[in-house]
């Protein structure tokens, strides 16, 4: 990704872009084959050193790099981008950089997502209790879990390939899209035969419609996908920090052997890359905002206000979504699972919710749903006090509390009850859903 985005791949895009304008136009017999040759010959000899020092002098970064091309090409230099403007270079090797970028974050994506299949698979049946509010509801599988940030993640992969698939260049349009300077060169009955060349030289479709540039929604739209991505990969390492925290235990992201995890406190175990994963999504979060405001706020045919911003912007997008797709695929390959810290977890909460399976079997079997209630409120508010006083010692006291009350013995039998309040099977659908989540990602991502 760095390379793609590199200062040095910027300017051999160019030169392949201005050498396919002059192949074009020796079709149209504008400039000689000769010519073109000198071009293609050259168009690797890169001098950025030579390209700076001109561009301190004229202040225009690519018409420095036009003269730099040129003094390499003594025959063909006076024909390099002849017709165009500068739009007509930069944009359409922005947008080949944004889909070629767009192809490395899918690729990494998948990979990501080959190992989710794996974990699910591994822990559909593994029961794990679930949270809401922060706080112990019922029971639902690990695999489930992690089916569920995977799913967010094959939706974000599903949204970047169609973005990846529209990207468009702003095509050889001229200084506000006219083409008029075609025109001039090919003739206007030959301006759309002479774009649609460019396109297969460029292996890019352009807009039918731009001004100086292509739309800059277009950067909007893909900025918000991989936005939608960073938000994806957020709750799960947010999720997994909670999962991680001493009192939970369950979940933990690998920890070297040598790994210091604090200066001060010896014994610390910090969810760093977890974290970082936070901190970066949270940047990306805000980019889409001046992606928007370039999108609005480009006046008429065109306004410059856009372009400082954009060298940034989408390199920095990029790269972040590219660390955090690495650091998280990381994580996820060196996951550590703590059952014993599971298995505690459900032995102090799941007896809570199979109060619902109670209220379930008593309503089947003829009891008053509301005295019901009331009666399970009652001894799951009592069981709540025993843990608490007791501590992460405690034992849930809720099935021994309900099978003592004849209200629910004389109706369901004992044996009955101590099925109900057991809590390994009542995961519902969940393992079912998430193997066959982890099949659909197999199918998407194949390859990896």
């Amino acid at each position: 990704m760095r390379a793609a985005w590199s200062d040095e791949a910027k300017r051999r895009l160019w030169r392949s872009i201005w050498v396919s304008l002059a192949r074009v136009e020796s079709e149209f017999g504008i400039v000689t084959k000769a010519q073109v040759d000198e071009l293609a010959a050259h168009a690797g000899e890169l001098d950025i050193a030579r390209a700076l020092e001109i561009e301190a002098e004229i202040r225009h970064d690519l018409m420095a790099e036009v003269k730099t091309f040129a003094e390499k090409c003594p025959t063909a230099g006076g024909v390099i981008h002849l017709g165009a403007t500068s739009m007509d270079i930069e944009d359409n090797a922005d947008a080949l950089r944004i889909r070629g970028a767009l192809d490395l974050v899918i690729e990494s994506l998948d990979r990501l997502l080959a190992v989710f299949a794996e974990k699910i698979d591994a822990y559909a049946d593994l029961p794990v209790m679930a949270f809401t509010h922060i706080q112990p509801a019922e029971p639902t599988s690990l695999g489930y879990r992690m089916a569920m940030w995977a799913q967010d993640l094959l939706d974000d992969r599903e949204r970047l390939a169609r973005e990846r698939d529209a990207v468009r260049g702003k095509g050889f349009k001229g200084a506000v899209g006219t083409a008029a300077s075609y025109a001039e060169l090919v003739g206007e009955a030959n301006v759309d035969r002479f774009e649609a060349r460019l396109s297969e030289e460029l292996g890019i479709d352009f807009y039918p419609i731009a001004t100086q540039t292509y739309t800059r929604k277009q950067d909007y739209s893909v900025v918000s996908a991989l936005a939608g991505l960073g938000a994806s990969l957020h709750k799960f390492a947010l999720d997994l920090r909670i999962l991680q925290s001493p009192p939970i235990g369950e979940l933990s992201e690998p920890f070297g052997s040598k790994q210091v995890g604090s200066s001060a406190m010896p014994f610390k175990r910090n969810p760093i890359n977890a974290e970082k994963i936070d901190s970066l999504s949270r940047a990306l979060s805000v980019m889409p905002q001046v992606a928007w405001q370039n999108a609005a706020q480009s006046i008429l045919e065109r306004t410059l206000d856009d372009s400082a911003n954009r060298r940034t912007l989408l390199p920095e997008a990029f790269l972040t979504c590219d660390e955090i797709l690495a650091t998280a695929t990381k994580i996820l390959g060196g996951l550590v699972v703590n059952e014993q810290a599971i298995a505690r977890t459900m032995a102090a909460y799941g007896p809570f919710a199979n109060t619902e399976r109670v209220l379930m079997a008593m309503g089947k079997a003829g009891a008053d749903r509301q005295e019901t209630h009331e009666r399970l409120r009652g001894h799951a508010l009592a069981a709540w006090a025993d843990l608490r006083s007791a501590g992460s010692a405690g034992v849930n006291s809720l099935a021994a509390r309900i099978s003592t009350d004849s209200f629910f013995a004389d109706m369901l039998g004992a044996q009955a009850l101590v099925a109900l309040m057991s809590d390994a099977d009542y995961t519902g659908t969940a393992p079912r859903r998430a193997r066959e989540l982890a099949a659909r990602i197999r199918a998407h991502c194949g390859g990896h």
